[in-house]
């Protein structure tokens, strides 16, 4: 790692409390790349050689079984993936790709291991990503198992809304196709989704939304009591 990435780095939530000799020892052992759209960056079943922290852009964590593939995750700035897999050195149950150009840092998998073990606040942040991630699953599998595909897709655009400080015009951050996959819906599903959510208070024409009636579309998908604090 070039010695101008490392305040940058430094300040990530994950190495932001641990001892700097522990933190320069990672660093000395890490690099940090740029990776073009559309890149796997690895597979499902592979035993991980690194932990991934992406710092710039966006990765779609996917599974796959014969010739189907779902999205499982959107994964956004700054956090780590798979660190449950780098730590316990099992093979993945998903695979990665950037959906933008996207600057990631590796960390040798080892390596991560042994800090952990030994740094306590390195300890405490990756119990932090650990706790978020598990949080994020309960919300998707919740959202999966109680609200059906429309209030999904209602339910995703409010939290895009909220990441946002709330407003009302956005861009979908993926393309439909992915954004199906990641709602459990067809694309043909979506489309008609979309349709009907005009009639609740959303529209979506190309990738732009816009909340036309909140309260509406709140009544419509049902959030979460729990507002979410992981992004």
């Amino acid at each position: 790692m070039r010695p101008a990435e490392k305040p940058e780095i430094a300040a990530l939530p994950l190495f932001t409390s641990m001892g700097a000799e522990q933190r320069e020892r990672i660093f000395a052992a890490s690099f940090l790349q740029v990776f073009p759209p559309m890149l796997t960056l690895f597979e499902h079943e592979q035993r991980p050689d690194f932990l991934h922290i992406l710092v710039d852009g966006m990765v779609e964590l996917f599974t796959t079984n014969g010739d189907r593939e779902t999205t499982m995750a959107l994964i956004r700035p700054v956090r780590s993936f798979i660190l449950a897999a780098a730590y316990i050195d099992q093979p993945y149950l998903m695979s990665a790709r950037t959906v933008v150009a996207s600057r990631i840092m590796l960390i040798p998998a080892p390596l991560i291991r042994q800090v952990i073990d030994e740094d306590r606040a390195l300890m405490r942040g990756a119990m932090t990503e650990l706790s978020i991630g598990f949080r994020q699953f309960v919300r998707a599998l919740t959202d999966m198992k109680l609200r059906q595909s429309v209030e999904r897709l209602g339910n995703f655009l409010l939290e895009e809304s909220g990441a946002l400080n709330n407003v009302s015009q956005f861009e979908l951050p993926v393309e439909k196709r992915t954004l199906a996959s990641l709602l459990g819906m067809t694309p043909e599903n979506l489309s008609r989704g979309i349709a009907v959510l005009g009639q609740h208070g959303a529209t979506i024409s190309g990738n732009s939304v816009r909340i036309t009636d909140r309260a509406k579309l709140e009544t419509f998908a049902r959030p979460d009591a729990i507002l979410s604090e992981d992004f």
